[in-house]
């Protein structure tokens, strides 16, 4: 969980990880069950006026240009927290604001001007990641309730050659759910936080 290198993501460091994405993931490595990110009426912002223009990286996939655009409501470019919070969350789920925090404290450019904001670059190799986070979440999610218990936590940790004791277990998931062990299980966004 806490070695991000190993799925897939490219971090604006140069740290790379050539891991391929399932190939049975949509563009940007989510699921294809997932619903489309929602369209922006009019491409370049609200009737084009006071669209600042953006560089997507190469190759980058349609969808993932129109969350973007559609999550940078005020069209300036880049997207701050709480319009990132949107665009990751679905219908089935929403990320915590301390999740969208870490993440684009992880996947920002140190070199930003503002450092709460993520622009179009981080944006995508963010969106790759989750999708390659929510195929090994998936993987173990066995009886599909949207979240991991103790025990498949286990089993994934194991597969990632961590031998990790029942108590560290219920320690990481009470510690993920506000000291609460919420019957032993993890989400989504508590696991790409773990």
């Amino acid at each position: 969980m806490a070695d991000y290198n190993r799925y897939g993501h490219t971090y604006a460091g140069g740290y790379t990880s050539h891991a391929p994405p399932p190939s049975s993931y949509g563009y940007g490595g989510y699921p294809s069950a997932y619903p489309p990110p929602p369209s922006q009426g009019t491409p370049g912002g609200f009737g084009g006026y006071g669209f600042v223009p953006v560089a997507f990286p190469p190759g980058t996939h349609p969808d993932v240009e129109r969350a973007f655009r559609a999550a940078d409501r005020d069209c300036s470019g880049a997207i701050d927290e709480h319009e990132l919070q949107g665009a990751l969350s679905t219908a089935y789920h929403r990320f915590s604001i301390r999740t969208v925090r870490l993440l684009i404290f992880l996947f920002n450019d140190p070199a930003a001007s503002s450092p709460s904001r993520m622009g179009p670059a981080q944006f995508v190799s963010l969106w790759n990641c989750l999708g390659q986070w929510r195929g090994i979440f998936d993987r173990y999610d066995r009886d599909r309730s949207g979240k991991i218990d103790s025990r498949e936590l286990t089993e994934a940790l194991r597969s990632l050659g961590y031998a990790v004791p029942p108590s560290v277990i219920e320690l990481l998931i009470a510690n993920y759910n506000n000291g609460v062990p919420s019957n032993g299980a993890l989400d989504f966004d508590n696991f790409v936080e773990g």
